[in-house]
C-alpha cells in the first residue's frame, strides 16, 4: 500500500495475508489484552493509583513522582530503595524513604488488582489459543506487562522460552540462544523483578497464585524486589528504564534488528510509543501487517492514515488486516468483566 491520498476502508483477512509472506515476528500491544479482558483498557495505571479506593497515592507520595518528573513506578521505587540504603549507610534515618517505598508499592498493587483479570476467570481454552498463536512465530515482542502471556506460556511451557533460566530463573546475556519461540517483554512484566544488582529475575509461582503474590507488600526491615515493568509516561522516560536493565535493553535491541516480516497486533503506536516506532523504523521489516479493529469505515481510514504517517519514508510495505480475523482477536477469547 503506497498511495494514501485516497485511503479505502478495506481490511484483509489475516489467514489469507499470512500466507503471502513469512512472518517470523509478532509485536503485541494492549489491544490483545483488551480482547480478553476489557478492563485492561485503562488509560493510566498512575491515575488509577491516585484514585483507587483502597489506600490511593497520598500528596506525599505524589510529590516523589513530581520531584523525579516521571510517572514510572519502577523508577520511583528504585530511587527510594537506593535512597533508603544510602541513608542507612550514612547513619541517616531511612524511615521516610522506606515508608514511602511501601506506600507507593501498595498503591501500585491495588491499582493493578483493580484492572487485572482474576485467575479464577481465565479460561483454559483461551490460554491454549494464545499459546498456539504465539508459537507460530520465531520471536514475539510484547509491551504488555499483564500476566496473560505468562499464563499462556505456562499452559505449554516446552514450546516458548522467555530466556529466563535456572532454579531461580534469571536472565543471562551470554546465554540467549534457543530453538523455541522467544517471548520478549519489551516493557517487563508483573512476574519480573529487578535484583539488588540491577539484573532481572522471574518470580516462580503457580498460575493461580502469582497475581496474589504480587499483592504481598513485604514490610520486613530489608527492602524487597522492585517490580520490573515500564508502566507509562513519555517515551523518553520509558527508554530510560529500558536502558537501565540488561534484559529490557536486550529485548529492545532485538526489535531494532528485526528486519523480517512482522505482524503488529493491538498496538496503537501512539506518541507515548515513539521509542517502539523508532526501533521499527530502524529495523525496516520487509513487510508490516497491522491489525485494525473494524469499528467503522471512518475509523479504519483514520487508522490507516495514522500508520502510513508513522512509517512514511521508510519504504516498508504496509498491509492492514481485520483484527477479528486473527487468533488473538477472536470473540471467543472475551471474558465478560464483572460489575
Amino acid at each position: 500500500m503506497t498511495d494514501f491520498q485516497d485511503v479505502d476502508a478495506q481490511l484483509e483477512d489475516w489467514n489469507a495475508l499470512r500466507s503471502t509472506a513469512s512472518f517470523s515476528g509478532l509485536l503485541v500491544g494492549n489491544g490483545a489484552s483488551r480482547a480478553v479482558w476489557d478492563d485492561f483498557g485503562y488509560e493510566s495505571l498512575f491515575e488509577n493509583a491516585r484514585t483507587v479506593e483502597e489506600k490511593p497515592l497520598s500528596p506525599s507520595e505524589l510529590s516523589v513522582f513530581d520531584a523525579m518528573q516521571t510517572r514510572s513506578f519502577e523508577q520511583v521505587l528504585s530511587a527510594l530503595k537506593t535512597t533508603s540504603r544510602v541513608n542507612k549507610a550514612l547513619a541517616v534515618s531511612s524511615a521516610a524513604p522506606r515508608n514511602r517505598y511501601y506506600a507507593i508499592k501498595e498503591a501500585l498493587i491495588n491499582s493493578v488488582h483493580a484492572v487485572h483479570i482474576p485467575w479464577r476467570l481465565v479460561v483454559p481454552s483461551t490460554l491454549a489459543t494464545i499459546n498456539q498463536e504465539l508459537t507460530s512465530y520465531r520471536t514475539v515482542f510484547t509491551t504488555n506487562y499483564d500476566l496473560l502471556n505468562y499464563w499462556a506460556v505456562q499452559h505449554r511451557p516446552e514450546a516458548i522460552s522467555d530466556l529466563f533460566q535456572g532454579a531461580e530463573p534469571g536472565f543471562d546475556l551470554s546465554d540467549t540462544a534457543t530453538d523455541k519461540t522467544r517471548l520478549l517483554y519489551l516493557h517487563g512484566g508483573l512476574h519480573l523483578v529487578r535484583n539488588q544488582d540491577g539484573t532481572a529475575r522471574k518470580l516462580m509461582s503457580t498460575e493461580g497464585t502469582l497475581l496474589g503474590s504480587f499483592a504481598i507488600n513485604n514490610t520486613i526491615k530489608t527492602l524487597d524486589d522492585v517490580p520490573l515493568f515500564v508502566n507509562e509516561g513519555p517515551s523518553a522516560d520509558k527508554l530510560k528504564t529500558i536502558r537501565s536493565s540488561d534484559y529490557l535493553s536486550f529485548c529492545y535491541e532485538q526489535l531494532l534488528g528485526h528486519g523480517q516480516a512482522l505482524c503488529i497486533f493491538g498496538h496503537a503506536l501512539g506518541e507515548q510509543d515513539s521509542h517502539i516506532i523508532h526501533a521499527l523504523r530502524q529495523a525496516k521489516p520487509q513487510v508490516l501487517a497491522i491489525s485494525i479493529y473494524p469499528r467503522s469505515k471512518a475509523f479504519i481510514q483514520h487508522q490507516k492514515r495514522h500508520y502510513a504517517k508513522v512509517f512514511e519514508g521508510t519504504g516498508v510495505e504496509l498491509r492492514f488486516f481485520d483484527s477479528k480475523s486473527h487468533a488473538l482477536g477472536g470473540t471467543k477469547l472475551t471474558v465478560p468483566v464483572e460489575v
